[in-house]
């Protein structure tokens, strides 16, 4: 299945539209994994584990919406929106687009 942030697919036209998708991912925070963070900022390093949440997090919310896509007989989705927020403490991702049919 093609997913795109883009409107359209080149080479493709959109056959159908099924409809807006949504996929998301929560991810609870790890309190190590914070330490190891905080530390990481302090030094002017990277956080890989923050890296590491946040991929499969953006994974996972991608996944959701390509299956709700596939439910729908979707064979693409379009116009692919990523979101990501903290909430109390926990990463969630969000990811929106619409479901459509390429002819």
């Amino acid at each position: 299945m093609i997913i795109t942030t883009t409107p359209s697919v080149e080479g493709h036209q959109i056959a159908e539209y099924k409809g807006i998708v949504v996929g998301e991912a929560i991810l609870g925070a790890n309190v190590f994994r914070d330490i190891f963070a905080g530390i990481s900022d302090i030094i002017g390093g990277r956080s890989g584990a923050y890296e590491a949440s946040l991929a499969e997090a953006r994974g996972t919310a991608l996944g959701e919406l390509e299956d709700r896509a596939r439910e729908l007989g979707a064979t693409a989705v379009v116009g692919v929106d990523l979101d990501y927020e903290v909430v109390n403490n926990m990463l969630m991702v969000s990811a929106s687009g619409t479901a459509v049919v390429l002819g």
